[in-house]
């Protein structure tokens, strides 16, 4: 008979809104006949942001001045403060802006940008507003670098874009454009007393001629999680972009593929290295690595003004589960409390893995058990009734369960697949409750016996996989949420 008396204990441990599943999880798995309320946390909620917005402070360059002159607007379109107003708008408690330009920009950056971002903190003050660069990073693509608010952070955004960025280094240094700088670069920020965030940004898009990757390979993410696991935690799964089939009336055209992927293609608006099951992603899981994914809009100019872009959270949207204060965010992203989707397919997401010994873990935690145990799992998922800013209602057509095994680190840096990933259970329609807009379902798990990984998704589609985005495809009928992982670990 499993100790029940450490049921009200293991309810306390989760958080406030995910109270109902630790009481069912104790319920379910230990016998618990009368849960203790949990102690609330009702600061604690599901966040939704955007770490990749760009403003009229992505300049192009003059070139025929001496030295060339930024041309402000030319390439990011849009004041600080309304892509602010914008995140507002759509429901959005956190942005970063992620400016990046050439030679110079670093300057440009500090003495305009800064202040003007400084000035819509104060007239957007219910977005938490991060200062932060979309680092062109040596021997890389893009990737979004956020900073802490501290007192101090334009001084040193300014001096890391100055020194590492590769397109604003100094162009006569033959190593500017090297990984090596760039895990220095990683190394710079790793040092500092608070720990900058890096997120690579539209992992697979300068993939082409049928290669499966471009400026970015598995060996140079696991080097660069290697190098700072704290600062380099992960890569966007869902980029932006995706309104790049939709004219300024909201028709559809049939140029563009979502992202702007010309080589690979996404796979209902996810990246490959993302969405193919027991793919990179899940590689990188099964060595037990705390690699994180994210979504966002890389918003520079808006499909009404003729743009390829989403307004931030108009489209996709990265949740974090946090208190709402800008650490508390940093950290929730660090710590892989997150999930992501697309099109208002889901608002809240709740997944917990629950231990026969009374160990409980949620999205992006760990729990400890006994090899032989049973684990439930337990998914709770907020699936809105309201209408998307598209006008429509997409409801969740199936929600998948996934495991692969941990193995631990591997010899072969190249290494991309996961064989052991597997879906445990597709549920759809009848499979699960619903209580208003929450759906919650459960999987049991018996006698397991070594260490593995959960994670979840779900579409609105009928598409056991998600299938290659086609040319002119309409975003907003191809909706996908992504859960972070639970590591469950044997003892």
């Amino acid at each position: 008979m499993p100790d029940v008396s450490a049921c009200p204990m293991r309810v306390r441990q989760l958080n406030a809104a995910a109270a109902p599943l630790a009481s069912l999880a104790c319920l379910a798995i230990a016998g618990c006949s009368d849960p203790v309320a949990p102690v609330e946390e009702p600061d604690m909620r599901w966040l939704a942001g955007d770490h990749h917005v760009h403003s009229r402070y992505s300049v192009l360059w003059d070139q025929e001045s001496d030295p060339p002159e930024p041309r402000i607007g030319a390439h990011g379109v849009y004041p600080i403060a309304l892509n602010a107003l914008m995140a507002k708008h759509y429901g959005l408690t956190w942005m970063v802006t992620t400016d990046h330009g050439g030679r110079l920009h670093s300057k440009l950056y500090l003495d305009e940008a800064y202040p003007n971002l400084q000035v819509s903190r104060e007239v957007v003050p219910e977005v938490i507003h991060y200062y932060g660069l979309e680092l062109n990073p040596p021997g890389g693509d893009h990737a979004s670098v956020i900073f802490p608010h501290t007192h101090d952070e334009a001084q040193r955004l300014y001096e890391f874009e100055s020194t590492y960025d590769r397109r604003n280094a100094d162009q006569s240094d033959p190593g500017r454009n090297s990984e090596t700088r760039m895990l220095e670069a990683l190394r710079s920020l790793d040092a500092l007393p608070d720990k900058p965030v890096v997120i690579a940004n539209h992992p697979s898009r300068t993939a082409m001629g049928g290669a499966p990757y471009g400026n970015y390979t598995p060996e140079e993410f696991r080097a660069w999680n290697d190098t700072a696991p704290e600062v380099a935690i992960g890569m966007v799964g869902s980029p932006g972009h995706q309104a790049i089939s939709v004219n300024r009336d909201g028709t559809l055209r049939q140029g563009g593929t979502r992202g702007q992927y010309s080589g690979i293609r996404t796979r209902g608006g996810f990246d490959p290295m993302t969405s193919i099951l027991g793919g990179f992603w899940d590689s990188m899981l099964a060595e037990g690595r705390r690699w994180w994914i994210t979504a966002n809009s890389d918003s520079h100019r808006h499909w009404s003004d003729g743009g390829p872009d989403f307004w931030p959270g108009e489209y996709s949207k990265t949740h974090v589960y946090s208190r709402e204060n800008s650490t508390d965010i940093l950290e929730a992203l660090r710590s892989g409390r997150i999930f992501v989707a697309t099109g208002g397919l889901v608002s809240e997401l709740y997944v917990n893995a629950a231990t026969t010994g009374g160990r409980v873990a949620d999205i992006g935690g760990t729990v400890q058990f006994e090899p032989g145990e049973s684990i439930v799992v337990m998914i709770r998922l907020r699936d809105p009734q309201g209408k998307n800013p598209h006008g429509d209602s997409p409801n969740v057509h199936r929600v998948d369960l996934i495991a692969g095994d941990i193995t631990g680190p591997v010899s072969d840096r190249t290494r991309d697949s996961n064989p052991t990933t597997r879906i445990i259970r597709r549920f759809e329609e009848g499979d699960w409750t619903r209580d208003g807009e929450f759906i919650s379902m459960t999987e049991r798990l018996d006698d397991v016996s070594g260490s593995l990984y959960l994670r979840v998704r779900g579409t609105n589609t009928t598409e056991l996989e998600p299938e290659e985005d086609t040319r002119g495809e309409d975003p907003w009928t191809d909706l996908w949420f992504y859960s972070n992982p639970i590591f469950i670990e044997a003892n």
